[in-house]
């Protein structure tokens, strides 16, 4: 790889692959990744003594909302940007410690957001319209009837 175009986090390959993980997801998934990475990076840096009071962690948000233009994957959430910002910012040692949080940050979602689908995909195949007659003779469509109600 070509140093002089190198990102800033492909310097780490665990942090590499975690940001071109991230990248790919959908909106939804890269925010909920966002959000937690903000609350590790906070515990990394009290755990280091960076942060000593509110203050500090409010200044680093802050820090971690600098504009820089609208180029990067990441500027399209103000939460994504804010939270890889910070990540920029932070020292080599807990970016490496972070590093690896992230990376289970990303695989832990992908996999929530695939059994999700495979879930709802589940419940949308149990869950077909069965077609009865009442006791008066009129006909009763239950929307909401699994595959078990259909075998009593």
């Amino acid at each position: 790889m070509n140093e002089y175009f190198s990102r800033w986090y492909d310097k780490d390959p665990v942090l590499s692959m975690s940001m071109r993980t991230l990248s790919t997801s959908d909106e939804p998934s890269q925010i909920a990744v966002a959000l937690n990475l903000i609350k590790v990076i906070i515990e990394h840096n009290i755990q280091d003594h960076k942060y000593e009071n509110v203050e500090d962690i409010m200044n680093a948000v802050e820090d971690g909302r600098i504009q820089r233009g609208q180029r990067r994957w990441y500027d399209i959430d103000s939460t994504v940007r804010t939270a890889i910002q910070m990540l920029e910012k932070c020292a080599p040692e807990t970016k490496q410690k972070v590093a690896l949080d992230m990376a289970q940050l990303v695989i832990e979602k992908i996999i929530q957001d695939v059994d999700d689908d495979e879930l709802e995909a589940e419940n949308q195949e149990e869950r077909k319209p069965v077609v009865t007659t009442d006791e008066d003779g009129s006909t009763v469509i239950d929307l909401d009837a699994d595959i078990q109600n259909r075998n009593e």
